[in-house]
């Protein structure tokens, strides 16, 4: 039986132009389940390992990518530090679309429609490759968190308490 075909995103097709290796999970979602218990459940990847995307408005700068461990929160004082704002505030729902190209449960700092300042919390460089949204819901990439930094001219900090 052929495997079905998964449609490539913004991330995976960029990732693939760039010849950087990673690995692709399919796995079912729901409006309801889109935390990384339920994802680590379905794609055997610890949960340690599973990073999501949130994207926050500074001050100075505008919207600003954050990849953080899925079980944490994002620390916005830090962030604003990071990025040489004053005050950082999260981007709203409503607004994640038309800013990134991609939707809640969905979005990856790769190959969002523009190329904005991007951090990856410093746990990250724990490991030999991280999981994040390959840009779109039921569907994660595990990647070298060094390639994240890569394509998204991207930088390690701190992010979280």
């Amino acid at each position: 039986m052929a495997k079905k075909k998964i449609q490539k995103t913004n991330a995976i097709r960029l990732v693939e132009q760039k010849k950087i290796a990673y690995i692709e999970h399919e796995y079912a979602w729901s409006e309801q389940d889109l935390g990384a218990g339920h994802v680590s459940e379905q794609v055997g990847i610890e949960a340690a390992r599973i990073f999501k995307t949130l994207v926050a408005v500074g001050n100075k700068t505008g919207p600003i990518v954050a990849v953080i461990p899925s079980d944490h929160e994002l620390d916005l004082k830090k962030i604003a530090k990071a990025s040489g704002n004053k005050k950082v505030e999260m981007l709203h729902l409503k607004d994640l679309e038309t800013t990134t190209g991609y939707i809640r449960g969905g979005c990856s700092p790769i190959g969002m429609k523009k190329l904005f300042p991007t951090y990856v919390d410093i746990s990250a460089t724990k490991f030999e490759k991280i999981a994040i949204s390959a840009g779109k819901r039921g569907l994660q990439m595990e990647i070298a968190p060094e390639a994240i930094v890569e394509l998204t001219r991207g930088r390690f900090v701190e992010l979280i308490h």
